[in-house]
């Protein structure tokens, strides 16, 4: 026998199956200690919202059903207006809900702050005294993310490694414009600036090929602006290096300045050797010759723009004209009659010219 509601739910459940089959949820399934805190806060913080939101929700369709038109048999209290008991459930339910969230979110805002080193690679499991951190620079540039290793002097493009359970310590830039810099199965969402220096922490738990990319707009080829993220063993790892290193080319400061340049859809590219300075100078805004860092700029006076007015060499060293008002000498003593003062007008109505008024004020006897 023919039944349009079953046949209905089945086309709603294919349907919704149909379009999760398309979801990734590697947000919630993720393979790093910090990731999994995160994925652990957000299914903590949804919890507790849903304890107000589904019952509000149930009891509209309660209230709704129970005091419908037809039922007659619902009590019918006009004259009523306050109860003391529902008013405690009302303001107490959600106070006590905002002030697990905001314990949760504070300590969750501290624990997993990007710029703290973590102090574990797995619950339970603390980082060894003696375990050095894997230092990663990233920059992002017109549109693809450059990778340096300084520790083992090579660098890579749109390709990044590290050992499982091993502290990753990521510092990051932009060469033009802000970006961001992502890894769903490792940490959160990080920006880049340029001229800026940002930080990042965290640590793989499970060896694999996971994604990264950027999840900012930052121009014609964003889209494509994307990355490939490996856990490794520490054999891995070590195979993984010395490929990098036995690459040819430098990645020197002419060379930067040629990979700085916008292009799309850009395949992996490896450097054997780089600058050891490279980064330094990308974040000081510096790589192109003659050029003064920002680091030196901020050390100039201030409101001295001598070096910020070319791209040359800021000002030469030496004294800044000064201004009375900035030095102790202000000059002599005052004058003893103030119409002996210098003015760029007249020093008073009677000296400007103006011709005057000979009629009376209003209020004033003639």
């Amino acid at each position: 026998m023919f039944q349009p509601a079953r046949l209905l739910r089945t086309l709603a459940a294919t349907g919704a199956l149909a379009l999760l089959g398309g979801c990734d949820l590697v947000v919630m399934n993720p393979m790093g200690d910090v990731a999994v805190q995160q994925k652990n806060l957000v299914i903590i913080a949804t919890v507790l919202m849903l304890l107000i939101v589904v019952p509000v929700i149930a009891l509209v369709g309660v209230f709704a059903w129970r005091y419908r038109a037809a039922n007659t048999e619902a009590r019918y209290d006009p004259e009523w207006d306050h109860s003391t008991q529902l008013e405690l459930v009302i303001w107490a339910a959600p106070l006590l809900i905002i002030i697990c969230l905001g314990a949760v979110t504070w300590t969750g805002s501290h624990l997993l702050d990007p710029y703290r080193p973590i102090d574990r690679v797995a619950p339970g499991r603390g980082i060894a005294a003696n375990t050095k951190p894997l230092e990663v620079q990233v920059v992002a540039l017109d549109w693809k993310w450059l990778f340096i290793y300084p520790e083992y002097g090579f660098a890579t493009v749109n390709e990044v490694a590290a050992p499982v359970d091993r502290p990753i310590a990521f510092r990051l830039t932009s060469s033009s414009v802000m970006n961001a810099f992502y890894i769903p199965t490792l940490a959160g969402m990080v920006y880049t600036m340029p001229s800026m220096e940002t930080k990042l922490h965290a640590v793989i738990n499970k060896a694999g090929d996971y994604e990264g990319f950027s999840s900012n707009y930052s121009g014609a080829g964003f889209s494509h602006m994307r990355f490939r993220f490996y856990g490794m063993t520490d054999a891995g790892f070590a195979a993984w290096v010395a490929r990098n290193k036995a690459a040819a080319g430098t990645l020197d400061r002419s060379r930067y300045e040629v990979l700085s340049q916008p292009t799309e859809k850009v395949p992996v590219l490896r450097f054997g050797r780089i600058d050891p300075g490279l980064f330094n100078a990308i974040v000081g805004q510096c790589v192109k010759p003659d050029t003064t860092c920002m680091t030196e700029m901020m050390k100039m006076a201030p409101g001295d723009t001598a070096g910020v007015a070319h791209e040359g060499k800021g000002r030469p060293e030496g004294k800044d004209a000064k201004s009375p008002l900035t030095t102790t000498d202000a000059g002599g003593p005052p004058p003893a009659d103030p119409t002996d003062i210098r003015q760029r007008g007249p020093s008073s109505p009677a000296r400007s010219g103006t011709p005057q008024s000979t009629a009376p004020r209003a209020g004033t006897p003639n």
